[in-house]
């Protein structure tokens, strides 16, 4: 079977047999998950078919290894290396390509793990300029800079290492205004936690430090503490950029990100004047005081009350809202080439 025939029985049978409507392409990650633009192409298409929404990590990949080299052969093996060796510009680069080729298939995409001013601004170009795609921080970004991977402790500093990095001071605050202004369009996590042991995996080379920080559990506090608290969006907005926009996006809202009559009733209670010590000593102000889940309690005053196998399966029906249009823009296409023009043949020499 050739490659596009694996990738269109794959997707179809996850569209047809298990209801996902999202696919993740890896820009980065040369040599086990970085797909190549020919591949990137393909893969968009076939979303675009199955109205599914192409994701992408967005680095380069050929220029993060040329990167980590660069820094092996400088010797700097400590995280600090994981940062140097794929700057902004890279993630820029990558945001910018995958956006140019979603625009030339005309098919919607979604940045995950929005990490530098470099990808936001691609971001707001293409957004500026009418195009379909959906930009996604996450907390960490958010609110840390990359100061700790400089840490001398290798265990505290191998605990900050995700891909893309945290930047440099300066890169949140402009990610916390994007998200403000509506550039950048809900927080994700990204949440791929390991512990000290599996980081000390690249105590003597920062490439092979096991990839990922948490975020699952703070998101909440760590979004009404940076972006309510500090009046850059409102109570609405802090609803819509943890909830509701999320399951517009991925089409299966009013089942979720709503309070009504048929939803849910997936509901957290929080209060905002409880602060709060998160960590060894970082403060926030507002907290998660209970999670109800589909009616029912699950947890309260840091009591979890669930049983094994009580979750359900979401169904992710395909072609949401963000793919309205797409077939007019598609005909105007066609309608704009003035082709195939009809030609006689050359006359004999």
């Amino acid at each position: 079977m050739t490659l596009l025939g694996t990738l269109s029985y794959a997707f179809s049978r996850s569209i047809k047999t298990m209801w996902i409507n999202s696919f993740k392409f890896f820009m980065a990650y040369k040599g086990s998950l970085m797909v190549t633009d020919d591949l990137l192409l393909q893969g968009l298409q076939k979303c675009k078919s199955l109205g599914a929404l192409a994701m992408v990590h967005a680095e380069n990949g050929d220029a993060v290894a040329e990167g980590q080299q660069r820094m092996i052969d400088l010797g700097i093996t400590g995280p600090e290396g994981h940062a140097l060796s794929r700057p902004p510009i890279l993630e820029g680069e990558a945001t910018a390509r995958a956006i140019r080729l979603a625009k030339f298939i005309n098919t919607p995409l979604y940045v995950v793990h929005v990490m530098s001013i470099d990808a936001m601004e691609e971001i707001a170009k293409a957004k500026k300029e009418g195009q379909k795609v959906i930009g996604e921080p996450v907390v960490s970004g958010l609110v840390l800079d990359d100061s700790l991977l400089w840490d001398p402790d290798f265990t505290m500093a191998s605990k900050y290492v995700m891909s893309p990095p945290i930047r440099e001071a300066g890169h949140g605050k402009a990610l916390q205004a994007a998200l403000s202004s509506g550039i950048l369009q809900l927080v994700g996590t990204d949440h791929c936690t390991f512990n000290s042991t599996q980081k000390a995996f690249g105590s003597d080379d920062f490439r092979k430090i096991p990839n990922g920080v948490n975020g699952l559990e703070e998101r909440m506090h760590i979004v009404w503490d940076s972006m309510v608290e500090t009046g850059k969006i409102s109570v609405t907005d802090y609803v819509r950029v943890t909830s509701t926009e999320c399951a517009k996006i991925f089409n299966i809202y009013p089942r979720k990100g709503a309070i009504l009559e048929g939803s849910d009733a997936d509901i957290i209670i929080l209060n905002p004047q409880r602060s709060f010590i998160m960590g060894a000593h970082t403060p926030f102000k507002g907290m998660v005081e209970v999670t109800i889940s589909r009616g029912r309690v699950v947890w309260e005053d840091g009591v979890l009350n669930i049983a094994p196998g009580s979750g359900r399966y979401v169904r992710m029906p395909p072609f949401g809202y963000i793919f309205d249009g797409i077939d007019k823009s598609d005909a105007a296409y066609r309608a704009s080439l003035r082709a195939p023009v009809q030609r006689g043949k050359a006359a004999a020499a």
